[in-house]
């Protein structure tokens, strides 16, 4: 319960509202500019786990799978219940610090029947950030305007300062968050990329997607990209190449051909079809 005072209610609801977070990129987390980060390895999973969850609450089972896998050591319900204190120790000491009462580390990391929750505002947190502004450029896509869509993708892709939890030892339930935001962040990419191309930003995209290409081996959207790029930008035989690049790859890693999509893209450039010319926006084939 928070403190029936004028005074605490308004510190307590500051508090709920003062954690900061990168999540993508390497783990940061802090509470008025003072670091609440464990520095061992199993509370620095439990606090990333509690605040890729914010404001939810997060089952003692979920904790302990990320923990100890299917292997759980019979000390395990103590030692998550050690770990959470230590974590709490810290946003206590980040509260005192700033001149609150430490009684609210309890309203923000809290304990439930079933788990544990770190309630706060997510307002400062790099993942939400990204997550709106991709929902905006979505919009934006929707509604035909392509300009407004690549910069509020290229400012979600901004958010990301490395790969996400980069200096945290996930266990399994990480494991799957981490690959579902790359998974998000690379879909990003290819909307933003799209945006940049329907303006006629082909030339500019070259170097980006030369060094996609060559990290994405088999991504067959980012592959098709960079073709249709070359092509606009008159590399029409680079374009080809790119594309027997990508079929070779596929047979020798995946015993399959390409998609159809594919190619018809590569019979598009072989014949230079005005179907891939670039149009302006507003503006319509002929």
């Amino acid at each position: 319960m928070f403190c029936t005072t004028p005074e605490y209610e308004e510190r307590d609801e500051e508090v709920l509202r003062v954690i900061q977070a990168r999540i993508l990129g390497p783990f940061d987390v802090r509470m008025h500019d003072r670091p609440v980060l464990p520095a061992a390895r199993k509370p620095k999973q439990v606090l990333a786990v509690l605040l890729l969850n914010a404001n939810r609450v997060v089952s003692t089972a979920t904790l302990m799978k990320e923990l100890w896998g299917e292997d759980k050591p019979k000390t395990a319900t103590a030692a998550l219940q050690t770990y959470i204190l230590q974590v709490r120790k810290l946003i206590q000491k980040a509260l005192v610090a700033h001149g609150a009462s430490p009684k609210g580390a309890k309203q923000i990391l809290t304990t439930k029947e079933n788990g544990y929750g770190l309630m706060t505002d997510s307002a400062d947190i790099d993942l939400e950030r990204f997550t709106a502004l991709v929902a905006q450029g979505r919009s934006a896509f929707t509604a035909e305007d392509w300009d407004t869509a690549a910069r509020r993708l290229r400012a979600a892709l901004g958010q990301w300062t490395g790969e996400p939890l980069l200096d945290v030892a996930a266990g399994p339930v990480l494991e799957v968050e981490i690959r579902r935001l790359e998974e998000a962040r690379l879909t990003a990419l290819e909307l933003r990329i799209e945006m940049d191309m329907r303006l006629g930003r082909h030339h500019a995209l070259l170097s980006e997607l030369t060094a996609l290409s060559e990290t994405h081996t088999l991504n067959e959207h980012l592959h098709a990209q960079f073709m249709l790029a070359l092509h606009r930008a008159g590399r029409r035989s680079q374009a080809l190449e790119v594309f027997q690049r990508l079929r070779r790859s596929f047979i020798d890693e995946l015993g399959l051909e390409p998609s159809p999509e594919l190619y018809r893209l590569h019979q598009l450039i072989l014949t230079a079809d005005p179907e891939l010319h670039y149009v302006p926006p507003g503006l319509h084939h002929v």
